[in-house]
């Protein structure tokens, strides 16, 4: 927002009930990426050290990834509680004391393998059901008499983030080190716990709008009437059979099991059917006008198409999430002061968000809408996805000298950290806000839970090439090249994000914004 902006907005104002959701955010995230920043290293130190190193390595990269993917998918149960049944705030609140579990299971089966992915589990439930709800309701909070001031709020939310990621980042990996995994889970399960009290604490300030049961034009109403719809004078229904074709696919899908593994394989399926009802819907939609009102249908059309936008941040989360696995990796092979964690590198993110979010807004910004260009938010999110892009092929350059067996100083990650960090301002940060902003009043929380599968579709593409990475006949390709494993898996990943960047450059050109904050 500019200055501007906000001088021709002088009644608006921050609701007071913002810094509790704030500082239970703040909370939160230190909980989550202090155990996150250390789940890979603790993984292959300890909890697996039963396996051979590489195999071990292998293991605990694909442990992280399918929690992650966990951590993202189980948005969609969240935000269609909330939507539906419980509300944002009720939903919140009773995942999280469900998150404060799953951390006691991290700090108290430290060493059951068992026991410890049960605790992943629990966390993935909870953290990933309160994070659409939390975004979501952090703009109900807003209506147009102070939405001017939502984008400086979602700034905010996310420069709050950064501040817990950027503690958690630093000091996890230390007491790990010093004190063992129980403290180092413990700790974070505690500031959990505190970030529930928090979130309680401003239960009489909320706006709490209610959740919209038994909506008979709501989204999914909608898409069953276009589905099963018949048009009058047309034969057939291929949006139907589309959606049919989708399920037989993802039910095929079930045989790659013994080769993905059960959550890769799951999540394959679950793409499949989302793609056939996007495809399918959007080919008979216009076909149930008159059974639905203009504004639902309308609705629906803009959720179908901001799903392809979402569709095609799926890379950008691929190259992004792999900075606590892949990257921590590489810096294990690097030079490094002795006092130095290889997991503690990850700081360097969240560091630098907290001096790129200010450096855009009030420099870069207002710098390119005086030279006549608007940064709008589908222009930001395409930068991004290129940045990111050239993240790896410089972490790619770096992983070469390695395994030409040339000594590389761990301070040479921070390059690729600078531009990956970025592309996450430009495209994390933004999708929030853009998320919000296009959801319909009724969708808000479902959206949002959509926005944050894209990120299970990001690691979904992860576990995929590493599963590639076990074929033989791959594997004989990838030497013919004269590169190593990891070096090629790095590059290909920069080219399929600067492939993305291209494709969301050219959708977004065509893309119709809209605005749905609420009136009143």
């Amino acid at each position: 927002m500019s200055a501007l902006e906000i001088e021709t907005a002088p009644r608006a104002r921050l609701p007071r009930q913002i810094p509790f959701i704030i500082g239970n955010e703040g909370c939160e995230r230190f909980s989550f990426y202090g155990m996150r920043n250390i789940l890979t290293p603790f993984l292959v130190m300890s909890l697996l050290a039963y396996l051979p190193g590489e195999a071990r390595a292998a293991e605990a990269k694909d442990v992280f990834h399918a929690f992650v993917i966990g951590v993202y998918f189980f948005p969609l149960l969240g935000g269609w509680l909330a939507d539906r049944f419980l509300g944002k705030y009720r939903t919140v609140l009773w995942l999280s004391l469900v998150y404060c579990l799953g951390h006691a299971c991290l700090a108290v089966f430290e060493h059951s393998v068992t026991g410890f992915y049960a605790g992943l589990a629990l966390i993935a439930l909870g953290a990933g059901g309160i994070k659409p709800c939390v975004a979501a309701f952090v703009g109900d909070q807003f209506d147009e008499s102070n939405r001017a001031l939502a984008k400086v709020v979602f700034d905010a939310f996310y420069w709050i983030i950064n501040v817990g990621s950027f503690l958690a980042s630093l000091l996890m990996p230390f007491f790990l080190r010093e004190y063992g995994a129980k403290v180092a889970f413990g700790l974070p399960g505690a500031l959990m716990f505190v970030a529930t009290i928090v979130f309680w604490m401003g239960r009489k300030h909320y706006v709490m709008l209610p959740p919209t049961r038994h909506d008979p034009h709501g989204f999914a109403a909608v898409v069953k009437s276009a589905l099963l719809a018949r048009a009058p004078g047309r034969g057939g229904r291929p949006g139907l059979a589309v959606a049919w074709a989708a399920v037989a696919l993802a039910v095929a899908s079930l045989a790659l099991m013994p080769s993905l593994g059960i959550v890769a394989t799951l999540c394959v399926a679950l793409v499949l059917l989302l793609a056939g009802m996007v495809v399918g819907t959007r080919l008979q939609l216009e076909r149930v006008r008159g059974v639905h009102p203009d504004e639902a249908i309308d609705g629906v059309g803009v959720v179908l198409r901001v799903l392809v936008v979402f569709a095609l941040v799926t890379p950008f989360w691929s190259l992004f999430d792999q900075k606590a696995s892949t990257w921590v990796l590489q810096a294990t092979a690097m030079q490094a002061p002795g006092w130095l964690h290889p997991a503690q590198m990850q700081a360097v993110n969240p560091a630098l968000v907290l001096l790129l979010i200010p450096f855009n807004n009030l420099v870069l910004y207002p710098l390119l809408r005086r030279l006549g260009f608007e940064p709008t938010a589908l222009r930001r999110m395409t930068a991004g996805i290129a940045f990111s892009a050239v993240a790896w092929l410089v972490v790619g350059a770096l992983q070469l000298a390695l395994d030409g067996g040339n000594p590389v100083h761990i301070a040479w990650q921070i390059l690729p950290y600078v531009f990956l960090t970025m592309g996450e301002v430009l495209v994390s940060a933004t999708g929030l806000e853009f998320a919000y902003s296009q959801a319909p009043p009724a969708m808000k929380s479902t959206l949002m839970s959509f926005w944050t599968l894209s990120v299970t579709v990001g690691n979904l593409w992860v576990l995929l090439a590493n599963a590639g990475v076990r074929n033989d006949t791959v594997l004989a390709g990838i030497a013919q090249t004269g590169l190593g494993t990891t070096a090629f898996q790095m590059f290909f990943f920069a080219a399929f994000a600067g492939v993305a960047a291209l494709a969301f450059g050219l959708y977004a050109r065509g893309y119709r914004t809209v605005d749905y904050y609420r009136s009143t």
